[in-house]
């Protein structure tokens, strides 16, 4: 039987990283060969399938912010790439993926599925940049192939502000592998026993600003620490964020790590209280569904992803975004309520087992990938 070749497009950083390699690890290799072609300074860019197999891999000028003449040399690369290879399918994860897949898809007649892990356009600050990226956004939606969507609120983005039709679009949700702590916590721990945490580099995105304001109010009732994971690459407010912890007299009440070993990150979730979410915006944040899978309420912002993984009052709490009393309010509540705690960690393991577990997701996607080669 002729395996479905599949080539992947994407700039390699944070979830778009995480999203490809459980896919890869996942899908069933006798059926689906994959091919990578992801950017020259990606980090830890061998990938392999479910047999520990190094997959075929190619690594192009693909970065994160727009830079025309790089990404010119990109479409143009990654176009020769794909006429060599023939797959059947372009998979493009990420808005920057999405463009350049799609192009070359376009101009060499194969169907294009674009997952964007969160629409570029809600990351810019600025007006004008952020109305050009949604433009060009819709100028290459329903092109070629198929939206499929990280969450049901992705989708519904997808359909009512870039103008996607709804039936060029479906959902795969970010999904995991169930996690077993096997190993210790490898860093030195200089934190308290008692702590909530979140995974978060300060960004525009994971607004940790507003986290650190909750916690200055919610220290007013209850001396919780806070432990932030992911201070490492692309960190643009950095200085911002512990300005203002120094501003709030919190240095003794905020632990900032940088990027650390993915069992270290899991370790230290499942010894927590329960998990933080700020975000402005989310594709399907992978830290919130580990966090489920680890039995930990969350509290988050009202966000896409963030309101399709937490159900309000039931594993967790989902509030307004920059509603710092509301968000202090419910961090609160469940520190002073261990029987409540419970009942949500209950519910926050039965929320991925039903939901995001990749074992069994995974047979949704070769699906898609039956149904568009």
């Amino acid at each position: 039987m002729k395996k479905i070749k599949i080539t992947h497009i994407l700039h390699c950083v944070g979830g778009v990283e995480v999203s490809l390699r459980l896919i890869t690890k996942n899908i069933n290799s006798d059926k689906y060969e994959n091919i990578i072609v992801h950017g020259l300074k990606d980090t830890n860019t061998v990938f392999s399938d479910r047999n520990d197999q190094q997959l075929k891999s190619y690594k192009l000028p693909i970065y994160r912010e727009i830079a025309l003449l790089s990404d010119l040399k990109s479409i143009y690369s990654t176009y020769k790439i794909i006429k060599k290879e023939r797959p059947d399918i372009i998979h493009a994860h990420s808005a920057k993926g999405g463009v350049i897949g799609k192009i070359a898809g376009m101009v060499l007649g194969i169907k294009t599925i674009y997952t964007p892990q969160a629409f570029s356009y809600l990351s810019s600050q600025n007006k004008t940049k952020r109305f050009l990226f949604l433009c060009i956004e819709r100028l290459l939606a329903n092109k070629s192939g198929l939206l499929l969507a990280s969450s049901a609120s992705e989708q519904q983005r997808a359909i009512n502000e870039v103008n996607y039709k709804n039936t060029n679009t479906a959902i795969f949700p970010n999904s995991i592998d169930p996690i077993e702590l096997i190993q210790p916590i490898t860093i030195n721990k200089t934190w308290p026993d008692e702590y909530i945490c979140t995974v978060g580099r300060p960004s525009y995105q994971k607004n940790i600003e507003m986290m650190i304001k909750a916690l200055h109010q919610v220290r007013h009732t209850n001396k919780i620490h806070l432990v932030i994971m992911g201070v490492g690459h692309h960190v643009g407010q950095l200085e911002s964020v512990k300005n203002l912890i120094k501003k709030l007299e919190l240095t003794s009440a905020v632990t900032l790590l940088d990027w650390t070993a993915r069992t270290d990150v899991f370790n230290i979730i499942s010894k927590s209280k329960f998990y933080l979410s700020t975000a402005r915006y989310e594709g399907m944040p992978y830290a919130v569904i580990e966090s489920l899978a680890l039995s930990k309420p969350c509290v988050v912002t009202d966000c896409d992803g963030n309101r399709d993984l937490i159900r309000d009052g039931y594993n967790g709490y989902v509030v307004n975004q920059n509603d710092v009393e509301a968000f202090a309010e419910k961090v609160n509540t469940l520190l002073q309520d261990d029987q409540l705690c419970q009942a949500f960690a209950q519910n926050a393991q039965q929320s991925f087992n039903d939901h995001y577990n990749i074992k069994h997701n995974i047979k949704n996607l070769e699906a898609i990938y039956n149904e568009y080669s």
